[in-house]
């Protein structure tokens, strides 16, 4: 006899994309940041700003989750130092950020981050410069998102003498020349490539002041740079338009959206301000998964908002469908044409952070009652299904388990929490293997012995 479910594990799926990028789990991910401003120039226009902006923006990356490198008014020599640093934590990040705030500079089309330290009487001056291509090279290395931060394109006095003192034809124009975001990176400029920005009248330069206003906003990471442009160009009287340019897939969050945690006795969120006002996002998490777990989640943190009573009506509904936590095999028998042992494997891919695997599961019905479970290596994972099978064979088997150290089974669960969820399944009366669903992130098969 063959039987082939129809499984997809929501719980794994959503617990991991809902937490990914999110500051509650910072151990789902590593960020890190290499933030810089100069601005006490020793042979041009020094520049009052970009030291409160890089000391603003180190402080809000680090509330977000990042570990910060932070430079202000470098030197050649240090500037080199801590961008060398920065490629090697990158290496090992999921994240990378790079901001910069201060002088730069384009030539023959290549952009230049300016120490505070640098002449430039001609050409080979520019080997004194930071190249912005060697940032975005060593962004690249961060495994999920990459993004790049210039509030740099002030005009600079020496490009002036650069022009004159250049010895063959050369291209030396206003502002920064126009990179392209390279696959899963975000590039945001001040203002347009070829333009010239302004350094403000207050503690931070108009795009620093917009970056520091919404950064930390629960919004995907894309509309928080549309954001951020659009902040910028109404306050400056529509005269400065940030460069955006975007090469990302997918929606990623550097604070949020809402995750629901399915151990039980997690804290409770804090609400910043109306404390209904994330609940319909939540209610939308946690009615795709539709546990009992996730519905007694949004309970515990909504418990007087609109879709309090919906929550109640779901969870007795399920209870009364199937117990998630059976402690032994007392309910009634179903149909006992499917007796006997079976073979059950359960194959997840890999998915995002999670590592692919494969499980054997040693499966008995009894009475029309099908029980399976597995333990993991070293008794580190454990899972088991159970359920009543009807005579037409289409049931909802429950599953429950406890994670162990293992940090791909629920990302970011501690070992030893408990999880639950629920199996579609279809067992047929056909001897034989059961194929794979491709379509599925994780599926059962079944083999009648």
């Amino acid at each position: 006899m063959r039987a082939l479910s129809r499984l997809c594990l929501s719980l794994f799926c959503l617990v991991l994309l809902a937490g990914w990028l999110s500051p509650d789990t910072a151990s789902a991910d590593t960020r890190v940041a290499l933030v810089i401003g100069n601005g006490a120039y020793a042979s041009t226009a020094q520049l009052p700003n970009p030291s409160h902006d890089a000391e603003d923006v180190a402080a809000s990356l680090r509330r977000s989750g990042f570990e910060v490198i932070h430079g202000i008014d470098l030197r050649q020599a240090d500037m080199q130092d801590m961008t060398i640093r920065f490629a090697r934590a990158a290496s090992r990040a999921d994240v990378a950020i790079f901001y910069y705030s201060g002088h730069a500079m384009q030539y023959n089309g290549v952009n230049y981050l300016m120490p505070v330290d640098a002449t430039l009487t001609d050409e080979a001056d520019l080997k004194r410069f930071v190249r912005v291509d060697d940032i975005v090279n060593d962004l690249q290395q961060a495994k999920n998102l990459r993004i790049l931060v210039l509030d740099s394109c002030r005009d600079n006095p020496l490009a002036e003498t650069l022009k004159r003192s250049a010895t063959r034809a050369a291209s030396i124009g206003r502002g920064l020349s126009k990179v392209e975001a390279p696959r899963g990176t975000i590039v945001s400029f001040s203002t347009q490539s070829g333009q010239t920005a302004a350094d403000g009248v207050g503690r931070n330069s108009p795009y620093t002041a917009a970056f520091l206003k919404h950064i930390e906003e629960p919004q995907e990471i894309g509309d928080v740079f549309r954001d951020i442009s659009s902040d910028v160009y109404d306050a400056s009287g529509k005269t400065q338009l940030p460069e955006l340019s975007l090469s990302i897939i997918g929606k990623f969050y550097l604070n949020g959206p809402v995750s629901v945690t399915i151990a039980p006795g997690a804290p409770q969120i804090a609400p910043r301000a109306d404390p209904c006002a994330s609940a319909e996002a939540h209610w939308k998490a946690a009615d795709t998964i539709g546990t009992v777990s996730a519905f007694e989640d949004h309970l515990t943190r909504f418990s007087s908002c609109s879709f309090a009573s919906l929550a109640k009506a779901r969870i007795e509904g399920l209870k009364q469908k199937v117990a998630l936590a059976p402690a032994t095999n007392t309910r009634a028998g179903g149909s006992k044409d499917f007796d006997g042992t079976w073979d059950v494997t359960l194959n997840c891919p890999a998915s995002g952070k999670a590592q692919g695997f494969t499980r054997p599961l040693a499966g008995t019905v009894t009475n029309g009652v099908f029980h399976a479970e597995v333990q993991g290596q070293g008794g580190a994972n454990r899972l088991e299904i159970d359920g009543q099978i009807p005579p037409d064979g289409k049931t909802t088997l429950s599953a429950r388990g406890t994670t162990g150290a293992s940090a791909y089974t629920l990302n970011n669960l501690a070992p030893g929490s408990p999880y639950a969820f629920t199996v579609d399944a279809q067992f047929e009366r056909t001897r034989g293997s059961g194929k794979r669903n491709e379509a599925r992130p994780c599926n059962l098969v079944f083999v009648k012995r």
